[in-house]
């Protein structure tokens, strides 16, 4: 396990130089920067202009602002937001939380939902609950998010019932606890929905394919065969095995805590780090762009290591070897 994590970190190192080259170079090739807009304003001099520029390393060759905001990264700095004026690594943080509750929630509520109606409509195959099911699963992934989340702000203003966007309420600073924690809610209520539906669709889908694949298994039958009831045979035998890709899923799914809930932190006003990343790109903000893909980077790869790991854990077929080769 030790040559397995040494191996794997040290293989992360030229993946994440390669990626964040590519996003510097490419954030360098669009036409223009974050102080265009400032030259076209009357008021503020060339020389202010130059000083800015000097600042924050824009006059530079690319080459040299790469391996200069590298070499800060390498000491915890990510840098300065030219938008915000503050650090990079303050203005994540502060964002982060806001997108790993709502991402969270999202996959709590899909994977409770999607994992049971996956069992549920693969154990009753081609009956009536299998087909509405799966329709309802067709149509989940097909729809997409930024369409439903515009639906349910919609509803949420014809009813009433729940907040039209945004992550809490003007008062919320004044509220104690308690209505604090019911006020996050409220708001998380909508959001959630919408994210975890498609995610639930696809879960439904790939749980019912895979028991279906598993429970005809050379290993079922004998199960079978010595005389288990059927609930056992797929409780204990099929869905064991048929959970190994849902293990892999999950440590992908830290990758879109920055990418997953983008459009729909947009469109409903959301403040985290899916909203921050869009605002930085259409601001030209390079260095909040390159702390955001850094930070979406570093989630993949770890995610897909700790993923690794559970695999090996939960079945006893895989080894590290084989599993470093994934």
């Amino acid at each position: 396990m030790g040559r397995f994590l040494i191996r794997r970190l040290i293989n992360m190192i030229p993946l994440i130089i390669g990626i964040t080259f590519l996003s510097f170079l490419v954030m360098s090739l669009v036409p223009g920067d974050f102080l265009s807009t400032l030259k076209l304003n009357p008021r503020i001099s060339p020389q202010v202009i130059r000083q800015m520029e000097a600042q924050f390393g824009l006059d530079q060759p690319l080459m040299v602002r790469y391996l200069k905001w590298l070499w800060s990264v390498l000491h915890l700095n990510l840098g300065v937001s030219l938008a915000y004026r503050v650090s990079v690594t303050s203005l994540i943080g502060s964002r982060a939380i806001n997108t790993i509750i709502l991402s969270a929630c999202a996959m709590l509520f899909s994977w409770t939902l999607a994992i049971p109606i996956g069992i549920v409509v693969a154990v009753n195959q081609n009956s009536v609950w299998d087909r509405i099911l799966s329709f309802l699963a067709f149509f989940g992934m097909s729809v997409p998010n930024f369409f439903l989340a515009f639906l349910m702000m919609w509803v949420a203003l014809r009813t009433g019932w729940f907040p039209v966007g945004g992550t809490y309420s003007v008062d919320y600073s004044t509220l104690a606890f308690w209505p604090r924690i019911a006020d996050r809610i409220n708001h998380l209520i909508l959001p959630v929905f919408v994210l975890g539906t498609a995610g639930m669709a696809g879960l439904m889908r790939l749980m019912r394919s895979q028991i279906l694949e598993i429970k005809n298994a050379e290993f079922v039958r004998t199960a079978r065969a010595k005389g288990l009831s059927e609930r056992v045979v797929i409780y204990k035998h099929v869905l064991r095995n048929a959970l190994n890709p849902f293990v892999t899923m999950a440590g992908y799914s830290l990758g879109d805590l920055l990418g997953g809930a983008a459009l729909v932190e947009a469109v409903m006003n959301l403040q985290g780090l899916g909203l921050l990343l869009l605002d930085a790109v259409r601001q030209l903000d390079i260095y909040l762009v390159m702390g955001s893909v850094l930070v979406g980077t570093v989630l993949l790869l770890v995610g897909n290591l700790l993923a690794d790991l559970a695999l090996v854990a939960v079945d006893p077929r895989v080894d590290f070897s084989s599993a470093g080769q994934q």
